[in-house]
C-alpha cells in the first residue's frame, strides 16, 4: 500500500515538472501573445463585431 502511495508521488512529481517545463518554455517565446490574440479574435467573432 505504502508502495503504491510512493509510486504516485513519483508520477504526480513527473508531470508537474513537465508541465513547469512546459509553461516555462512558452513564456519564454512569448507565446503568451499568440493566445490572447487568438482568444480576442474569437471573442469578437462570437459577439458579431469582427
Amino acid at each position: 500500500m505504502k508502495e503504491n502511495r510512493n509510486v504516485k508521488r513519483v508520477v504526480a512529481g513527473i508531470v508537474l515538472a513537465v508541465a513547469f517545463s512546459c509553461i516555462t518554455v512558452g513564456l519564454a517565446r512569448q507565446e503568451q501573445l499568440e493566445v490572447l490574440g487568438k482568444a480576442v479574435n474569437i471573442c469578437l467573432e462570437c459577439i458579431g463585431i469582427g
